[in-house]
């Protein structure tokens, strides 16, 4: 097992504690035994129809969109393990660059989302189908400010497109969604343009794949990557795209 640095022990104890539930458990880490109540499940995934609405492909290039839907260590884990996407980097969206570091925007005060900046390939997945694969496994977008054991608005649904059409393609999908009544809930996904995405502390990045037996990542996040192979199965990959790969070959 990787050996935690003090400050990742706080971090990862903090989330710990914010598990609700029935029994009390020792964990182990790094030497270090820390003490969570309860337990909590993955948000459940669901077959959902398609976009009736996407982008064209482009004749070259590659596209970006900003996805918040939770603790970004599942959203990033999900979209790694996704064919055609070049790139998956955990940050912080929505506030600014000065509030953009992970003790500040864990009070929930900064504008900041936990978020997750994907690079993909429009010729090999489109957008609209990334939302889908979003909307149906990475989250619950029926959760306002929160996912499973988390709350905040830190923690809320949103969209960061970075282009009108993606704000429009993305706005459609969720008055489809909602007008089919897909799920149990209204949507709240939130659809915030213009706002700068800042990269999260290299100790978030590629976290899922690094600490796969951690229990929160066992309990919450794996069964999402687990989704995708059985409602994506074309769509998944086994060797997810690391950002610590993709640093290295640079």
């Amino acid at each position: 097992m990787k050996t935690l640095s003090t400050d990742m022990i706080r971090i990862y104890s903090a989330r710990l504690t914010r598990f609700a539930g029935l029994t009390a458990a020792a964990v182990l880490l790094g030497g270090v035994a820390l003490q969570f109540v309860g337990r909590a499940s993955a948000e459940d995934a669901r077959v959902i129809p398609p976009p009736g609405l996407d982008e064209k492909a482009a004749s070259a290039g590659t596209e970006t969109v900003v996805l918040a839907g939770g603790c970004f260590w599942g959203v990033q884990g999900v979209f790694q393990h996704v064919n055609g996407v070049i790139s998956a980097t955990s940050g912080y969206a929505g506030g600014n660059k000065g509030t953009a570091h992970y003790e500040m925007v864990s009070t929930g005060d900064t504008g900041h989302a936990e978020s997750v900046r994907i690079v993909f390939d429009p010729h090999k997945i489109s957008y609209g189908h990334l939302l889908q694969i979003y909307f149906s496994v990475a989250h619950d977008p029926t959760e306002l400010n929160y996912q499973g054991p988390d709350s905040g608005t830190q923690y809320r649904s949103a969209i960061f497109p970075t282009s009108q059409s993606q704000a429009d393609i993305a706005r459609a999908y969720i008055d489809q969604l909602n007008h089919a009544k897909v799920f149990d809930a209204a949507v709240v996904t939130k659809i915030e343009p213009a706002r700068q995405f800042y990269a999260a502390e290299d100790y978030h990045q590629d976290f899922l794949t690094t600490h796969p037996t951690y229990p929160y990542i066992v309990i919450n996040d794996l069964p999402k990557v687990k989704s995708l192979q059985h409602l994506f199965p074309k769509d998944y990959r086994a060797d997810p795209v690391l950002v610590t790969a993709s640093a290295s070959a640079n």
